[in-house]
């Protein structure tokens, strides 16, 4: 089954949207972007939340202690590091911890065993001078061959109700992630939802059919 995270929420009333769709991991970005939050409002929504819900902060070239800091006030299940964090930085974390590469050529793959206390590692376009959510895709073959190491790989970047079954199809993803791509004027789209969730279940089906053996294998 692939994972949805939806990232960028800001509100209770996107929160519960996304819940009542039936995605169960959300994402908070604490980095500078349109959709950053700050630790209190974060907290508050997240003190809302029911539970077997996940909660994912996404921090780029955050100081550790601060990191700590808003991990531990906010409750965060997963922290999402978006920077330039070494392996180092990574150690010792109390939550679970994904390491962000942002995909031009296939140098990340090797740089993926520099990280081994990290549980998972997600995969987004290079786009100079933005840390993440530009809404623009990379090349998944790159994908594809990271899916191939064993480790759980999270697929962003660009990704839509349009094109993310092409993309589960093309990568196998262990889950997909998404943000820009069910907005409609910087706000969760509850329709984008609904079609994005579609579209993932039916590339699962597809992935998961057997394939149909050909006529001329029967003779």
């Amino acid at each position: 089954m692939v994972r949805v995270k939806i990232c960028g929420i800001r509100s209770y009333e996107e929160a519960r949207l996304v819940l009542d769709a039936g995605v169960d991991t959300l994402g908070f970005v604490f980095a500078r972007s349109p959709r950053q939050v700050n630790p209190e409002t974060a907290r508050e929504i997240i003190m809302k939340l029911p539970p077997f819900t996940t909660t994912v902060g996404v921090f780029v070239n955050e100081p550790r202690y601060s990191l700590m800091e808003i991990a531990s006030f906010c409750r965060l299940d997963v922290l999402q590091l978006h920077g330039d964090e070494p392996p180092e930085y990574c150690h010792g974390l109390s939550q679970r911890v994904i390491k962000a590469f942002r995909v031009r050529d296939a140098s990340f793959i090797q740089a993926m065993d520099s990280y081994p206390e990290v549980q998972g590692f997600l995969l987004d376009a290079y786009v100079p001078g933005v840390a993440g959510g530009s809404g623009r895709t990379f090349n998944w073959e790159l994908a594809k061959d990271a899916v191939a190491r064993g480790r759980p790989i999270i697929l962003a970047g660009g990704l839509t109700p349009e094109n993310v079954s092409t993309a589960i199809r093309t990568v196998r993803p262990y889950a997909v992630d998404v943000a820009s791509g069910v907005e409609t004027n910087g706000r969760k789209d509850p329709v984008k939802i609904v079609s994005f969730l579609r579209a993932v279940r039916e590339a699962e089906e597809q992935v998961s059919r057997p394939a149909t053996a050909s006529p001329l294998a029967k003779r």
